[in-house]
């Protein structure tokens, strides 16, 4: 899995669809349904699309789409909803970037004082 750029999760307002990469599932199902909703509930408040990846070193990204024509799509929210996201989950995602770089990095686990 020593790729660029890897996908967790996301989800779509145009079509309506959560994906989950499956090369993460052994993640507990409750952290699961937690991105689960999380995405969900993102693009169903601001439109568009909403990717969750992790990028070559391990670090967690948010990043969101829009399709060129949609007049409904939040811009601004979108950025406000990711630093409320970032804030509010802070602990899941760090726990997500160390599992991403431990499990499938390879790196050393090093707890962080």
């Amino acid at each position: 899995m020593n790729q660029e750029e890897v996908v967790l999760c996301g989800a779509s307002s145009y079509t309506k669809k959560y994906y989950f990469n499956q090369a993460f599932s052994s993640l507990p199902q409750g952290i699961q349904d937690e991105l689960h909703i999380m995405c969900v509930l993102f693009t169903a408040d601001v439109g568009g699309a909403l990717q969750i990846v992790f990028d070559e070193d391990g670090h967690l990204q948010m990043r969101t789409q829009t399709e060129e024509d949609d007049i409904l799509y939040d811009e601004i929210g979108s950025v406000l909803k990711i630093k409320q996201l970032q804030r509010d989950k802070e602990e899941l995602f760090e726990s997500l970037e160390m599992f991403y770089r431990v499990f499938c990095l390879g790196e050393d686990f090093q707890e962080e004082e």
